[in-house]
């Protein structure tokens, strides 16, 4: 009986060792797809901004700080001591929701970037939110460990959805907006994975 108990045992182990490998290896991958993410939209408002006439970057340089996107309406994190007291499931639920407000006006920037420009195809990036998005919802089951999720939240659209998708795609301003919201999105949502993945390790020391 001892014996089989200590098979069982075993067993048990093994096979919670392989849970949190993969879950690992998803959180790696996740950390991974927004870094590229964040990446991406820097280079894009760089470009952006190289591509510009003298006139139109002083035109810019007035409408600093950026003033309203979107995402504002996602309830998250001020600052870096509330993110480092965040839960994951917070973090992660934030997250999915950031990503998630981007699937659809992702699709529009291509009118706003230059085709002679090096970003990348807009179909592209569309679908890359989409697998980051769908990864970061079986990390948010597995934090969950079969509990209900009582968020409701996390399949809400967002107060205008297609707040980017009706400014005029020729607009200056408009055009720098997208461009800015999606760098500052990507940024928050690589820091708010960053501190999830961290804390995954109650021992690790998750500073910004």
């Amino acid at each position: 009986n001892s014996l089989v108990l200590l098979s069982v045992v075993l067993v048990s182990l093994l096979v919670n060792q392989g849970r949190a490998s993969d879950n690992q290896r998803l959180f790696n991958n996740a950390v991974i797809r927004v870094q590229h993410l964040h990446q991406l939209a820097a280079k894009m408002i760089n470009d952006f901004e190289d591509s510009l006439l003298p006139e139109e970057r002083r035109q810019l340089s007035k409408i600093f700080p950026l003033s309203f996107c979107n995402s504002d309406y996602i309830e998250a994190p001020t600052g870096k001591d509330e993110t480092q007291k965040s839960s994951m499931l917070k973090l992660l639920r934030i997250s999915f929701r950031l990503i998630g407000s981007w699937e659809l006006p992702s699709q529009t920037l291509s009118g706003t970037v230059s085709n002679s420009l090096t970003v990348g195809n807009p179909n592209q990036i569309t679908e890359k939110l989409a697998d980051l998005k769908m990864g970061i919802s079986v990390l948010i089951k597995g934090c969950l460990d079969g509990q209900p999720n009582m968020d409701d939240n996390d399949s809400l659209p967002l107060p205008f959805e297609d707040f980017y998708l009706t400014k005029g795609e020729n607009n200056l301003r408009e055009s720098f907006r997208l461009l800015a919201c999606f760098k500052t999105d990507m940024h928050k949502a690589e820091t708010y994975l960053r501190v999830a993945n961290c804390r995954r390790s109650l021992d690790s020391n998750c500073t910004l």
